[in-house]
């Protein structure tokens, strides 16, 4: 079945069954091979994307579940290592946190935990290390990078919070502007 999505904010074609789970989709017909096969139970979170901002595990969300409409973000939707174009480093804030931090080890986690925290720092912009742990309970790091991968997340917060203007901040922690 032809299916149009909204990925990394481009509309991408593709033709592939409403069974097939997401992932496969990204990986093997949109080749964006940011997400990882882990577990394939949804489990592990080496697959996890952003579904309109809240982090999903693609190996268990099939094509046909995702709405329309919906915004889906990968790994490379937060940053690009190198602007062909240009030579720029477009990294993100976070994603440039976990090469600081040396948070990857094999690095097979690494692109679902990134996600699953840029997800939580979208919503939580100062977390305390037991939020962030919390935040990334359900996303498996074999290698046992944990410790390197919290210090990562608290300095993306730090940094996203020292580039941020107050007002912004206090409008996206109170609701309303200062």
């Amino acid at each position: 079945m032809k299916t149009t999505l909204n990925i990394n904010g481009e509309m991408k074609a593709c033709d592939a069954d409403p069974a097939t789970p997401l992932l496969y989709v990204l990986r093997n017909d949109l080749e964006l091979n940011g997400a990882k096969f882990g577990c394939g139970a949804g489990q592990c979170g080496a697959c996890t994307v952003l579904l309109n901002g809240e982090p999903i595990r693609s190996c268990v969300t099939v094509l046909g579940a995702v709405p329309a409409e919906a915004q889906i973000t990968t790994i490379e939707g937060l940053g690009n290592p190198g602007n062909k174009a240009t030579g720029a480093n477009s990294l993100s804030i976070l994603q440039n946190a976990f090469i600081q931090e040396q948070a990857a080890q094999c690095g097979y986690c690494i692109n679902g935990m990134i996600m699953t925290a840029q997800a939580f720092l979208n919503k939580t912009p100062d977390p305390s290390e037991a939020q962030i742990r919390s935040a990334l309970d359900a996303n498996l790091c074999r290698c046992g990078t944990h410790s390197r991968i919290i210090k990562a997340v608290q300095r993306a917060a730090q940094q996203i919070k020292q580039s941020v203007p107050k007002t912004t901040l206090q409008s996206t922690t109170s609701g309303e502007l200062a």
